[in-house]
């Protein structure tokens, strides 16, 4: 009988890697350059998670090799070839029908435009050295920074400043407008070096109040309540709608059933109806459960006989709702729930 191939893990035949550990495996049998090439077109969060997922996989088996390649292969034979190096063909293309003059400048109209670089930069940058970075600047170059930023790593860098300053950030992001490519081309060259010339004349859309509220939202507990109180002082109505956006109806899922059945009970009934017409059946099925059944019985009765109302009504009467979320966390009656880092 021939002797066991050592390398072919017998005891675990059926394991296939897949996802980042299948791209892992394939990586690792490339020469370092090229791998070194793939990962370079990579953002930031896909190198962390192939590079962990490298570690994973280091003692592969030659079983788990070979699956991975027959998944690569089958997935491969799927894929046409258009699309790679469209580039380079478009432009081919265009020289032969136009001539290398009037095609560069047929190109110069169509070709998508690329992402910034100098933006695209700061996503490689821990939420410290941003922060360093911009702390000297103009609040409003601060707040287009911070609305390029993924939210997480905005909240990083606000909580970093100055907290005389938050509260005036938060607001530039809510209330900011479209940006002009050139003014992003100037803040590219202010904060981190020359780029190539981009189009002049567009505008991106940036900064809202929701994106305002998202970093709000991973903003630590105590740096949300402080800059929610700044901005009111500031501009109540978009201190409002930053809240609007930073707490919808959804969120009531992530309350606890002692902190949402309170909240029930001080929900008119009728308000609650309006409220649960349209959500899904597994918000109703947890707020169900935090009533009795007799209660809970007449809310879904007084539902089945309300007709079809208009979205409008609706929203507005979870946003009263929601009004009486934030007034009883404000009491100290509830709570919302947060980031989980301020305890006494």
């Amino acid at each position: 009988m021939a002797e066991a191939d050592p390398n072919i893990d017998l005891a675990k035949p059926s394991e296939e890697p897949i996802g980042s550990e299948a791209a892992a495996i394939l990586l690792m049998l490339l020469g370092e350059e090229e791998a070194a090439q793939l990962i370079g077109r990579l953002d930031p969060q896909e190198v962390q998670t192939l590079g962990g997922a490298m570690f994973s996989v280091a003692d592969v088996s030659e079983v788990q090799v070979n699956r991975v390649l027959d998944q690569f292969v089958l997935r491969a034979r799927q894929r046409t070839s258009l699309g790679f190096g469209a580039g380079t063909q478009i432009r081919h293309i265009m020289e032969k029908a136009l001539g290398h003059d009037r095609a560069e400048n047929m190109l110069a109209r169509i070709t998508p435009q690329e992402k910034s670089s100098g933006l695209e930069a700061l996503k490689w940058m821990d939420p410290r050295t941003i922060a360093n970075l911009i702390e000297n600047e103009h609040p409003q170059i601060i707040a287009l920074v911070l609305a390029h930023l993924e939210a997480p790593i905005a909240a990083d860098v606000l909580q970093l400043l100055d907290e005389d300053v938050q509260a005036d950030l938060v607001y530039r992001v809510a209330t900011m407008g479209p940006v002009t490519s050139d003014a992003i081309e100037d803040l590219e060259r202010l904060l981190l070096r020359p780029v190539a010339p981009a189009k002049s004349g567009g505008t991106t859309k940036r900064g809202g109040t929701g994106e305002a509220a998202q970093i709000v939202n991973n903003a630590r507990k105590s740096a949300e309540q402080r800059i929610i109180k700044a901005l009111q002082k500031l501009d109540k109505v978009v201190a409002r709608s930053v809240e609007d956006e930073m707490f919808i109806f959804d969120n009531l899922m992530a309350l606890d059933d002692k902190n949402l059945g309170t909240l029930l009970r001080s929900v008119d009934g009728e308000i609650l109806v309006v409220a649960l017409k349209g959500v899904d059946e597994r918000m109703k099925t947890k707020i169900f459960g935090c009533m009795s059944s007799r209660a809970a019985q007449s809310i879904q009765d007084a539902i089945a006989d309300k007709g079809p109302m208009r979205l409008a009504e609706v929203q507005e009467a979870q946003k009263e709702v929601l009004a009486i979320a934030r007034r009883l966390a404000a009491e100290g009656t509830i709570q919302l729930g947060g980031k989980g880092d301020d305890y006494v």
